[in-house]
């Protein structure tokens, strides 16, 4: 089996000029837990419930001053979509994601 069988084709982006609030009500509204964020038309980061809750709530910083870009982690890990589930599990198990 392979990504392309398993991914979700319809993805929700934040801007890392977004704000706290708006990028989790966006993940609130589609009960996720992630989202991509995106600067002209290219992947810049991630941002994660957990993003929120640690790197934001945890300094005290305002959601609804905040931007996405304050919190976000900017390292992405992405797979193709052609690549096997089997291969990409174990990427993910080794990189501890």
């Amino acid at each position: 089996m392979i990504i392309s069988e398993v991914m979700t084709r319809e993805v929700r982006v934040a801007s890392p000029d977004d704000t706290l609030q708006c990028a989790a009500r966006v993940m609130e509204e589609e009960d996720f837990g992630s989202l991509p964020i995106a600067e002209n038309d290219r992947l810049v980061g991630m941002l994660t419930d957990r993003d929120i809750t640690i790197r934001a709530v945890a300094r005290g910083l305002p959601p609804h001053e905040s931007k996405v870009r304050e919190v976000m982690s900017t390292e992405v890990r992405y797979v193709y979509e052609d690549e096997s589930i089997r291969d990409v599990a174990q990427v993910m198990g080794d990189l501890h994601v």
